[in-house]
């Protein structure tokens, strides 16, 4: 099957087609023009999706050389994300499904970062565990089938990814703020200050990331700008530890009371050096077989969107062409 994925969901323009397991073309436009504001300016985002798609889709036919006609269906983001953005992407593939009369099959986001780890392993069979973990999402589920999920625990307040920016907006990092603060651990002392662990009382196994966030901010204006910078180093690598110690912590929890004999990462924060390194030697100390998506699906692009269009496709799954956006659709049973 050939599908060709848009997505448009916040501020990477994607496109991409994917023949079954194979991606043919995967095209990303970041709008590195949010980086003068330190976040993303909803209503640019919007009008610089609306300047790239066309081209970008034409660009991947061209690469590709797959002609329009032969796909078998178009799969686009609905949600989450921004409003404005995901109707760019959405609107684009209505007209284009509609135009070449072909499927068109409404993505949830959430669920294509998932399916990203089948492009980097096609042999992968669910069920499977999986931590998501991103700007806007940080949840362990069990993923039982496509569709079929159990969520153990998410967080109550920031995403991990959220977090790691907002801590990079605070040590005047340029935006975003996770890669840079991951490049600077490298040089840094992950003990050189103990950040707190938010433990939430609950039944789930749920996180909490706004107290670290805020015991960040109170150091940086006790300590003063002059030593903030003299450590930057340092406090990245502590900051950065204490993130992927909870993640690392409630996960192999969940794995644990669950038996799970497999566990898959997800989302932009599963590129982090870090994170990637401490659940290589946990889930082996354990016994526990890890699979972790290639650097290029980890954060925002099409292949994945496609990959869960094949899905969807694969078992029949198709949309309207009334289907909606969605800013704050959830991983929940299809």
């Amino acid at each position: 099957m050939l599908i060709l994925g848009i997505e448009t969901s916040c501020d990477e323009t994607a496109v991409a087609i994917l023949r079954d397991d194979e991606v043919l073309t995967n095209l990303v436009s970041s709008q590195l023009l949010h980086q003068q504001f330190g976040g993303v300016v909803p209503e640019f985002a919007s009008r610089e999706h609306m300047r790239l798609l066309n081209q970008m889709v034409t660009d991947t036919f061209k690469l590709s050389e797959i002609k329009p006609e032969n796909i078998d269906g178009v799969a686009v983001t609905r949600g989450p994300g921004l409003m404005g953005a995901l109707l760019v992407g959405l609107s684009f593939a209505k007209g284009l499904a509609y135009s070449l009369n072909k499927p068109l099959l409404g993505v949830n986001h959430v669920e294509g970062h998932i399916m990203a780890n089948f492009l980097t392993c096609p042999e992968l069979k669910f069920p499977f565990l999986c931590l998501l973990v991103s700007g806007g999402h940080t949840q362990i589920a069990d993923i039982n089938d496509f569709g079929d999920y159990q969520t153990f625990g998410r967080s109550v307040d920031d995403a991990a990814g959220e977090a790691f920016d907002k801590a990079g907006r605070i040590l005047e990092l340029p935006y975003p703020g996770g890669p840079q603060i991951d490049r600077l651990a490298h040089q840094g002392d992950p003990e050189f200050y103990k950040f707190p662990r938010a433990k939430v009382r609950s039944d789930h196994f749920d996180f909490s990331f706004s107290g670290l966030k805020t015991a960040m901010l109170y150091l940086v204006r006790q300590r003063g700008r002059d030593w903030t910078q003299e450590h930057l180093a340092d406090l990245c690598a502590s900051y950065q530890e204490a993130i992927v110690d909870v993640l690392k912590v409630n996960t192999f929890k969940v794995a644990k009371s669950q038996r799970a004999k497999k566990i898959v990462l997800a989302g932009g924060v599963a590129a982090n050096s870090r994170l990637r390194e401490v659940f290589e030697n946990e889930a082996a100390r354990l016994g526990i077989e890890l699979i972790l998506p290639s650097l290029k699906y980890c954060t925002d692009n099409a292949a994945m969107i496609a990959r869960a269009g094949l899905e969807m496709l694969k078992r029949g799954q198709i949309s309207s062409y009334s289907v909606s956006a969605v800013p704050n659709l959830r991983l929940s049973n299809n």
